[in-house]
């Protein structure tokens, strides 16, 4: 499972020009999942992310979490393509990223423990939907986390 992680200032999903998602502020989440994927990188990766000290204290320095920061809220977009292999040639092959049968209920797994983890709704995209992604990331901060790199 990897994760691209996004400090923003305000983001926000549309699907069909309907707006479906948006926050004032916190954290995007991309999360791409691939079929050797375990309920086990879920826990990890969740509590991770949760726990990272990304947000500045008083003194403008990142010491705080999500769960340190409040009004921050998080924001989670399903995206097959962080799975992405360029090895060869020039068109990126995806065989690596789960199929939707796995994928879906991994994906809202992912979101239903980030939730039970910082204690609120965590804002999502819709998974499959070709959705338009808008954010200003803040800092600019963009961390990557690989659940395969996590020892």
């Amino acid at each position: 499972m990897r994760a691209v992680l996004q400090r923003v200032t305000e983001a926000s999903v549309t699907i069909d020009e309907k707006l479906k998602s948006a926050i004032n502020g916190g954290m995007l989440i991309l999360v791409g999942i691939e079929d050797a994927d375990t309920d086990e990188d879920i826990e990890w990766l969740c509590s991770k992310i949760v726990k990272l000290r990304i947000f500045d204290d008083n003194n403008g320095v990142m010491n705080l979490s999500i769960s340190d920061a409040p009004g921050l809220d998080i924001l989670v977009v399903s995206q097959f393509t962080l799975h992405a292999s360029t090895k060869k040639g020039n068109r990126p092959s995806y065989i690596k990223a789960a199929k939707p049968d796995f994928a879906i209920p991994m994906y809202e797994k992912f979101c239903q423990v980030t939730e039970g983890i910082i204690g609120k709704e965590v804002k999502t995209g819709e998974f499959g939907a070709d959705m338009k992604v808008e954010l200003l990331n803040d800092g600019p901060v963009t961390i990557c986390i690989d659940t395969k790199n996590k020892e």
